[in-house]
């Protein structure tokens, strides 16, 4: 019996019916289990060392903001059993109705934004639990070269860009950011749709269900919003961005909205360069060409981030080495199967 096969019989779900769901860019694999004592998810980590961790390591951040967002109010997966050691864990089934789904359904997206919203402002003005890593300055800049310089670049000119070049983004980055250092938020990093679950069953800001959470650091709580409000995979009408925003702003009165907005404008600058190269690491090294149809859409919301004076070292720097007509992603050596 395999250690999924022994956790599974363990805690009632040896019979369960197991339908995987569809697995993105990321290592974990998840299950749905039908007809153990209550609907359950299997979360499995077990190909964490393809990205450098245990499966323990790999699952214990998950457990603790689970944890974390649950004690403060907010709908996270309850945890129902886990094994660490072999990175399986089970967590509550929050149904299949996710806000990305919702919106691809033709839902209206202003009411599911602005709850998105009131969530996030609820989530952020919490102290955040100990121990978080820093999202800031430089995890930011060396997590944007990853990508950027490193595949994008290459992909483009046709080689590795020189230390003069690597030196001057990442001080462009450097400029660009560390003025809003320092927040102390529990920044979500990927809170955008697919991650949020609809559940109106419930009350206020626990009306949505939060998901993927286990890279949560530390950091300004401006980059979630632009998670949010400048999806890299979904169009966002200006007039929903605007209501969500000011939901959030609404909600958190302490805030200044002309300085938050120049934080929006900077994180927003590092996460579409950051994001739009990515799909050509996913193209180039995974395989995963589908990815480079995003594109055209980071490409121009990192110009219209770039206008903002907060973005100024970045656009400096892409004004004096990637002429404009270059800002696009290179197309896959296997076109045909990106389609």
């Amino acid at each position: 019996m395999t250690p999924t096969d022994s956790f599974l019989a363990a805690h009632g779900y040896a019979e369960a019916a197991r339908a995987p769901l569809p697995q993105d860019a990321g290592h974990r694999r998840y299950t749905r289990l039908n007809g153990g004592p209550r609907p359950a998810l299997l979360m499995d980590c077990t190909d964490a060392p393809r990205v450098g961790l245990t499966p323990e390591e790999d699952l214990l951040p998950f457990l603790k903001l689970a944890r974390h967002i649950a004690g403060i109010g907010l709908s996270a997966p309850a945890i129902l059993a886990e094994d660490a050691p072999h990175g399986l864990l089970l967590v509550e089934d929050l149904g299949h109705e996710t806000h990305a789904m919702l919106l691809d359904a033709g839902a209206a997206p202003q009411p599911l934004y602005e709850a998105a919203a009131e969530a996030l402002a609820a989530l952020h003005a919490a102290p955040p639990p100990p121990g978080l890593p820093h999202w800031e300055a430089p995890r930011m800049a060396a997590t944007a070269a990853q990508t950027f310089l490193d595949w994008w670049w290459p992909a483009t000119f046709g080689a590795a860009p020189g230390e003069a070049i690597r030196a001057g983004f990442m001080a462009a980055l450097h400029a660009m950011l560390t003025p809003f250092a320092g927040a102390g938020c529990l920044v979500h990093r990927d809170y955008f749709p697919a991650n949020l679950m609809h559940l109106p069953d419930r009350a206020g800001p626990r009306r949505v269900g939060i998901l993927d959470f286990q890279d949560a650091a530390l950091g300004h709580p401006a980059y979630d919003m632009v998670s949010l409000t400048e999806d890299a995979r979904r169009d966002v009408a200006p007039a929903v961005r605007e209501a969500a925003l000011a939901r959030y702003l609404a909600a958190r009165p302490e805030l200044d909205p002309a300085a938050f907005r120049a934080a929006m404008a900077a994180m927003a600058a590092q996460r579409h360069l950051r994001v739009a190269a990515l799909w050509v690491r996913l193209d180039r090294r995974d395989g995963k060409p589908h990815y480079l149809r995003h594109g055209p859409r980071c490409w121009a919301l990192l110009a219209q981030a770039l206008r903002h004076p907060a973005a100024a070292p970045l656009a400096a720097f892409l004004d004096r080495h990637v002429p404009a007509e270059l800002r696009r992603n290179p197309d896959s050596p296997t076109k045909d199967d990106a389609a």
